[in-house]
């Protein structure tokens, strides 16, 4: 793959499209990703693409929020190997096929699939809709000593695609004024996707779309290891 040049943003969409998923950046996993991290050190062609300028069109920093706040067919979140990534909207019903198997947050929590923190986290999430990662926090109960089971919480949240990022957003002070980083906000992947994408993946068998996303894999990558490839799929 990756045989069209990507000198900006508008290539980099197309060309993610047409692949379906991708690593947020780099590919030490031997997977696939539409963009290296060190492209400058060892381009495949000349490109003025180059990491953290803030350039919106050649900064692929950037559009990792480009694609949230400007499209509605693309996710980005931590989707492979507890790593940032990207999917598109046509490949979304077989990972949650494989991912959530047609069960419930609350059956995977029962059986105890998932952690008392990620049902804290997306129990909040539920209950007030998209929420910044500063809301959530406070609102869910997190305290700084918590901080680590918090980012695995929501880590696992996102892999086992319950939850997902849907933008940024500032703080704002008392005074209704926006101050300090933006922070990302997160929704369920319902929110995010709509019902669609829920019922077509309740019809897909679970093996079939891991053959599906296999093959998938082996087209973007022939050298991809199948281990790696099962990792990849499963979360």
């Amino acid at each position: 793959m990756n045989s069209k040049p990507i000198k900006n943003y508008g290539d980099f969409v197309s060309t993610l499209l047409d692949a379906g998923f991708s690593m947020g950046g780099g590919n030490s996993e031997g997977i696939f990703s539409v963009i290296p991290w060190n492209w400058e050190e060892s381009p495949p062609y000349e490109t003025p693409i180059c990491w953290h300028t803030g350039n919106p069109d050649t900064d692929p920093w950037e559009w990792r929020m480009r694609v949230l706040d400007e499209r509605n067919d693309i996710a980005y979140a931590k989707l492979f190997f507890k790593k940032s990534g990207y999917m598109v909207r046509e490949w979304v019903p077989y990972f949650l096929a494989v991912r959530r198997e047609n069960r419930t947050f609350d059956e995977k929590y029962a059986d105890g699939e998932i952690s008392n923190h990620g049902k804290r986290i997306y129990d909040t999430i539920l209950e007030n809709g998209t929420l910044p990662l500063h809301a959530i926090k406070q609102l869910a109960g997190f305290g700084k000593e918590e901080k680590s089971q918090f980012d695995r919480a929501l880590t696992e949240l996102q892999m086992k695609m319950y939850l997902t990022m849907c933008g940024r957003q500032q703080k704002i002070s008392q005074k209704g004024i926006e101050y300090g980083w933006s922070s990302t906000v997160f929704c369920t992947t319902e929110n995010f996707w709509g019902e669609d994408v829920f019922e077509k993946a309740v019809k897909i068998e679970k093996d079939e779309a891991i053959e599906k996303i296999t093959e998938r894999v082996f087209i973007l990558n022939p050298n991809a290891e199948l281990k790696k490839i099962l990792k990849f799929i499963k979360g």
